[in-house]
């Protein structure tokens, strides 16, 4: 588990073909109710790669349980080796090659982190090639719900065009423990978005997540004068 209620799962295509994918794209799982009814979930794909995926490569996943989800009884009860039924890669949420911005803003809560995580390879290399800046403001309640935050944290790091600024709703990290550092925030990642001066000369910003956080930061970003080509959103579904 990544988190008390959050799994981080891989899978890999039954077939034996290789599941490829820009990443920022997600795949659409596939299941039914108890009465029969059809319905999907889509889960944004988490796996860091910087090549072409190959035959029997794992693709991740991290998935929310939610108590008496129908999605979430479907991979509360996987065993390793079982199958789900999926589709895709879909979706545009994705760095574009043509982007020549100064800085990138990164906005998400919950598994709606796990686009960026996927985004790394390419993040590095914007940061190396054409000097471009990068913020990741990250929303969980506590640090127990920090998904991934040690990977952003090692990548921020490495790469001083990269900063991580994990912002926590309920209860803030042990001073001096490993969440513990001086870009931690206390409260709404909303909140914090002014502190960085979104402009509309130098941003992209892309926004996923939490529903009620995308609403509010795009209305934000909009305030600033991003015009919306420059916004790129995505709104998190739960398990349920």
């Amino acid at each position: 588990m990544l988190a008390p209620t959050v799994a981080h799962l891989a899978f890999t295509r039954d077939d034996g073909l290789p599941l490829d994918y820009v990443p920022g794209q997600f795949l659409q799982v596939h299941f039914t109710y108890a009465d029969g009814a059809p319905a999907k979930r889509s889960y944004s794909l988490a796996t860091i790669h910087d090549h072409a995926m190959g035959a029997g490569e794992l693709v991740e996943i991290a998935v929310s349980y939610v108590p008496g989800g129908a999605a979430t009884a479907l991979f509360e009860g996987l065993e390793i080796g079982d199958m789900v039924q999926a589709s895709g890669p879909f979706g545009r949420f994705c760095l574009q090659p043509g982007d020549d911005n100064g800085r990138y803003l990164l906005i998400g809560t919950g598994t709606g982190v796990t686009p960026y995580r996927a985004m790394l390879p390419l993040l590095e290399r914007a940061i190396a090639e054409r000097g471009a800046e990068v913020v990741l403001l990250f929303g969980a309640r506590t640090p127990a719900e920090l998904l991934y935050g040690d990977e952003f944290r090692a990548f921020a790091r490495a790469h001083p065009g990269f900063r991580f600024v994990p912002c926590f709703s309920r209860e803030l990290p042990e001073p001096g423990s490993a969440h513990d550092h001086p870009d931690v925030r206390h409260g709404y990642v909303q909140q914090f978005l002014a502190e960085f001066a979104p402009s509309a000369d130098g941003d992209i910003a892309y926004l996923c997540g939490n529903p009620d956080m995308v609403d509010a930061c795009f209305e934000a970003l909009k305030g600033h004068g991003l015009p919306i080509p420059r916004i790129r959103r995505e709104k998190y579904v739960s398990s349920k």
